[in-house]
């Protein structure tokens, strides 16, 4: 056998080789990709869930609270822009915009005692706190395949088959605002009963 036909074989080898290892990475970027697209379909569906409850709470605080016509507003505008976002970077945005519309709208309906006997308010409130665990949840999950997917790219050789295979980092993780974290949480089971009550 030659040397041209040894170095022949070997090139081949090595080439089948390479194209093995670009299969098999390419296909596994493609299972972390689809899941990261899975995951923040949780939780879209999550901020959707959310975002159907705000009607009825906020037509149940403006029965008792019905001057409070600014906050209202803020919350019918986030509401709109959440469901009209199309990106998940637009939607995480949006969704930021109605978690302070709607902190806002629970502090100021602290200050109604009569929200507190009010049934209804309290079943929302129930099913809202619900939902906010879920989309915890799903936001974790979300940004755990991100990040899955993010060090599986950038390890080598797979940081080689990324550019060829077209895929780039992800960086639409889910980050929660510091104006967010700020947001009071309001227990109307446990907050005590303001002594006056404001004036209508």
């Amino acid at each position: 056998m030659g040397k041209g036909l040894i170095v022949l074989i070997v090139v081949v080898l090595i080439l089948l080789m390479f194209g093995g290892m670009y299969v098999s990475s390419k296909n596994q970027m493609v299972a972390k990709n689809e899941a990261i697209k899975s995951n923040f379909a949780e939780v879209d569906n999550n901020m959707k869930r959310r975002a159907d409850l705000i009607p009825n709470l906020v037509e149940t605080v403006k029965g008792i609270a019905g001057q409070e016509q600014k906050v209202f507003g803020e919350i019918a505008q986030a509401r709109s822009q959440l469901l009209n976002a199309s990106t998940p970077a637009d939607k995480i945005a949006a969704n930021n915009q109605v978690t302070g519309a709607l902190g806002r709208l629970l502090a100021i309906a602290e200050n109604y005692p009569q929200l507190k006997s009010s049934e209804n308010f309290m079943r929302l409130q129930d099913e809202l706190a619900g939902t906010e665990n879920r989309l915890a949840v799903s936001r974790k999950r979300y940004n755990d395949s991100i990040q899955d997917y993010n060090t599986f790219i950038g390890q080598f050789p797979n940081s080689l088959f990324a550019g060829m295979a077209g895929f780039q980092r992800n960086n639409d993780y889910y980050q929660i605002s510091e104006s967010e974290k700020a947001v009071p949480k309001v227990d109307f089971g446990n907050s005590p009963a303001p002594a006056t009550q404001p004036n209508k």
